[in-house]
């Protein structure tokens, strides 16, 4: 296993600025087609849940850039785990230029969401999803110990307060 979630991109010239560079949108878009192929494939039962009364708020996102691509680079987006509470999920992504058999990191971001459930005019925090807690084990990123009862190695950081 990889350690992280992937999907395959190649770029478009609609995706570039008139020098040829990939607008900064266009990453946070990546972010938010790999979380929902993740979901696709990984947690089809969360996908229902979505239809019903489950709602899963974007908090914050941001993204870090370390090199420029352009139309017709092929891009690897790789999603992990960061954290893990009762209520909250935060991602990060690397953002990887594939070319040839050579790989380079070009940017990294971080995601944070909330579940949430209830119509929409009364939503209320809510539990992660069993399905997605259990699916998105294997992509959780190491952790550096934070104090007494800290998780260390391969599990996320899971928190017992409500956020």
């Amino acid at each position: 296993m990889s350690g992280y979630y992937e999907i395959r991109h190649t770029v478009g010239f609609e995706e570039t600025n008139l020098v040829g560079n990939v607008y900064y949108v266009n990453y946070l878009r990546w972010q938010g087609r790999c979380r929902e192929m993740f979901l696709k494939e990984r947690a089809p039962g969360v996908l229902a849940e979505l239809q019903d009364d489950l709602k899963l708020f974007t908090l914050k996102v941001e993204c870090e850039f370390f090199a420029e691509i352009t139309a017709f680079d092929e891009v690897s987006v790789r999603m992990r785990l960061e954290e893990l509470t009762q209520t909250q999920i935060q991602f990060t992504f690397d953002y990887v230029h594939l070319h040839g058999t050579t790989e380079t990191l070009v940017a990294r971001g971080r995601q944070r969401i909330a579940c949430m459930r209830g119509p929409n005019t009364a939503t209320a925090p809510a539990r992660v999803p069993a399905e997605l807690c259990e699916a998105l084990a294997p992509y959780a990123a190491p952790v550096a110990a934070k104090g007494a009862g800290s998780t260390l190695a391969t599990a996320p950081a899971v928190t017992t307060a409500g956020g």
